[in-house]
């Protein structure tokens, strides 16, 4: 079946499967690479993506549901922050705080803290600690993902 819809700001028009889930079509066939397959249950966040301005589980979205929708990865987020170094600011905060060992969580981590400060520019530590709690991370401890975000905001 043919789906059309945006991708990083881009028109994007492409033959899917009626299996094929969102994160299968934005890896294997489109070349997309932040978000991961970490559990394939929808537990751990790393693929995280935004689907029509909210973050969902890619590996729980079905490549068919695309028509008309729009999507937007840690890729597209980071072409919108215009910043010369291609990074957004919370990136950068992540970078200072060394929040990230491996990197396999950091792209599911980032659009889940860019979604609650689009929501609650000003959260306490225990709204960060609820705004990140659908993703893991299998190195850190957390302290320094929500020291980034505390960082950010101040």
């Amino acid at each position: 079946m043919k789906v059309v819809f945006k991708l990083n700001d881009q028109k994007i028009s492409l033959e899917v499967s009626a299996q094929e889930t969102l994160l299968e079509m934005l890896r294997d066939k489109l070349g997309i690479k932040s978000p991961k397959c970490g559990c394939d249950l929808g537990d751990c966040g790393a693929c995280t993506v935004f689907l029509d301005g909210v973050t969902v589980r890619s590996c729980l979205v079905l490549a068919a549901e695309m028509n008309n929708r729009e999507v937007l990865t840690l890729e597209g987020l980071m072409k919108r922050s215009g910043g010369k170094d291609g990074l957004t600011d919370l990136q950068r905060h992540f970078l200072n705080k060394n929040s990230f060992q491996c990197g396999f969580c950091a792209p599911g981590m980032i659009l889940s803290a860019t979604e609650l400060l689009e929501k609650n520019p000003h959260p306490t530590k225990e709204e960060i600690k609820e705004g990140l709690s659908g993703n893991l991370c299998r190195c850190t401890g957390y302290k320094p993902i929500i020291d980034a975000v505390i960082e950010s905001i101040s």
